[in-house]
């Protein structure tokens, strides 16, 4: 065997009686003089058939291939070139044609397991020594690689693989084909929309060319009026004149005096009728424009919105964990300080140890101890609080609708502390925070905005072409999701404000959380349910059920607890916190 990277030896011929110098009478290292550089003979191996010189001679003492090896100095060497080995491996290495990457005259002949790589002799003597690597020569391993196991195994697993990736363009083909086949049907659903946008403004238009109709009709007919009164006033007058002028030619003066009274006393009539004609006022007119509908054409981005359906294929497979849910007991939230039956509408985790509570009825805002399972302390407002949010690990923000204000609470010394407060537009219910912004949900009408810590507005979502009745809401960096009772759905936001996916099958969806692996517990207070939805809104799993009108969640993924209000006539669920385990 050669030494480990070398090519396969030439052919050489016993007889030193071609050698033409004295340089060729001497003795070389085979290996070295194939890669064109020449050094005197140091030993010889008997195994590989080759003198070496003495760096390839003490390579070969070393290298795990070659280490047993018989070596003879230069005393015991054969003092003429021997014709290489013609065993199992040279006949293999014949195949071995493939040139190492790194040098590149090389043969590749070995493979380290360590590295996954294949070597030449030089990657090996260099990089990937034996008492480092675990290093095959390729004509050893590869005697009953012949329909081996490891070949079948290897087959199977190429062949499995390649049946993946043609069912993954299997799948993306029916997609694809079925997304462009809804697409289609959107675009005939936007001519239509369109149409009743044009049929609508049609009927409009028609509207106030019948009134400019009726205005012309009027017109028309006084017109018609004065031209008839002025005719017969005078053919009247003309008559009278005739009459008067006649009986003052033939002098009869007594018939005169009665019609010239006669016409006195008509023109005093006919000036009231002149009154009655000039007082009557005909205006001209001209068009002024619907400022709503041209604002609206102006300012809207676009006709409607394109929500993504999601097409759930083999390669998108949507996971929700399997859980197996304990009730783990409750916490008492009504205090003391408490007038009515509590109303908890948002609660927030702080910390595993921490809940921060709104509740309505009470005016309230609640620290709750879920170790100590007790309100710590209690924090009165002006008026009723809607929802909460976690601002920083301190600091926490509450909507107080019929104030249209954002209210800033801190967290000091186990006390809640008021703050400042925000001024909105709108009555604002729903609120969530995320990397120092506000995503806020308004009724009356509905809307969605995104704010600063300071209350100006980044973006407006007008709702009413996405929600109905929306109160609850909660985002993460990607998503955000709106629960709407009135539609009976979550429809999941990105941050451009565009809808992209919309869950159904809900009675009335109230108050949201989400979990530490992207789904979303949503309060189903219709159904009596807790339901687990993916973060695409693809699918969904009843996780708790049989409720007493489920409205609040939160979720902690360190204990794997789920905390919940309901909103009951009975006292023993609406002033209790459910705790549940879901491991």
């Amino acid at each position: 065997m050669a030494v480990p990277g070398k090519k396969a030896s030439k052919q050489f011929s016993s007889s030193t009686t071609s050698m033409a110098s004295d340089e060729d009478l001497q003795i070389h290292c085979q290996p070295c003089d194939e890669e064109g550089t020449r050094h005197s003979a140091h030993g010889y191996c008997t195994d590989c058939k080759e003198h070496l010189c003495k760096t390839c001679f003490k390579a070969h003492k070393i290298n795990k291939f070659t280490k047993k090896h018989t070596l003879l100095n230069a005393t015991s060497m054969p003092k003429v070139l021997q014709q290489p080995s013609t065993s199992i491996h040279t006949c293999l290495i014949d195949d071995l044609i493939s040139l190492c990457h790194k040098h590149p005259k090389e043969i590749i002949k070995f493979y380290c397991n360590d590295h996954t790589e294949f070597l030449c002799g030089v990657c090996v003597t260099l990089e990937h020594q034996a008492t480092f690597c675990k290093v095959n020569y390729i004509p050893e391993i590869s005697i009953d690689i012949i329909d081996s196991k490891e070949y079948q195994v290897i087959m199977n697993a190429v062949k499995t693989t390649s049946d993946k990736f043609q069912q993954i363009l299997k799948d993306v083909k029916n997609m694809t084909y079925k997304s462009n086949s809804s697409l289609k049907d959107a675009l005939v659903d936007i001519k239509k929309f369109r149409q009743e946008i044009n049929q609508r403004l049609d009927e409009l238009e028609r509207q106030a060319e019948d009134a400019a109709k009726v205005i012309e009709q009027e017109n028309n007919t006084h017109l018609k009026s004065v031209e008839t009164t002025c005719e017969e006033v005078t053919k009247s007058l003309k008559v009278s004149s005739d009459k008067i002028k006649q009986l003052n030619e033939t002098k009869q003066a007594d018939k005169l005096v009665i019609d010239l009274k006669l016409a006195e006393k008509a023109i005093k009539d006919m000036e009231g009728k002149l009154q009655t004609l000039s007082s009557f006022n005909i205006k001209e007119h001209n068009f002024k424009s619907n400022d709503v509908i041209l604002n609206l054409v102006k300012t809207e981005k676009s006709l409607g919105t394109l929500i993504k359906k999601i097409l759930n294929t083999e390669c998108q497979p949507v996971q929700i964990k399997s859980r197996q849910p304990s009730h783990e007991g409750e916490i008492c939230v009504k205090t003391s300080k408490d007038e009515s039956s509590c109303y908890i509408t948002g609660m927030i985790l702080v910390t595993p140890d921490l809940l921060i509570i709104t509740d309505c009825n009470n005016k309230a805002v609640k620290m709750v101890g879920t170790s100590s399972q007790s309100v710590s302390d209690q924090l009165q407002l002006d008026d009723e609080p809607e929802d909460i949010t976690r601002v920083t690990s301190t600091e926490l923000a509450v909507t107080i609708p019929s104030k249209q204000t954002i209210q800033y609470i801190s967290i000091s010394s186990n006390k809640l502390i008021n703050r400042h407060a925000v001024k909105v537009g709108g009555e604002c219910h729903g609120i969530s925070c995320y990397q120092g912004k506000f995503v806020v949900l308004f009724l009356y009408p509905t809307k969605l905005q995104i704010l600063d810590m300071n209350g100006t507005i980044l973006t407006t979502i007008d709702g009413k072409n996405i929600f109905e009745d929306a109160w609850h809401i909660t985002c993460n960096r990607s998503s955000i999701y709106v629960s709407d009772d009135a539609m009976k759905t979550i429809t999941e936001l990105n941050w451009q404000s565009e809808a992209i996916a919309i869950y159904c099958g809900m009675s009335f969806p109230t108050g949201m959380s989400l979990s530490d692996d992207g789904t979303v517990f949503v309060c189903d207070n219709g159904n009596c349910v807790i339901k687990e939805m993916s973060g695409d809104c693809s699918t969904g799993k009843v996780v708790l059920q049989d409720l007493d009108g489920p409205w609040a969640v939160c979720w902690c993924g360190e204990t794997k607890k789920l905390y919940y209000s309901c909103n009951a006539l009975d006292e023993k669920y609406s002033n209790f916190l459910q705790i549940h385990n879901l491991s």
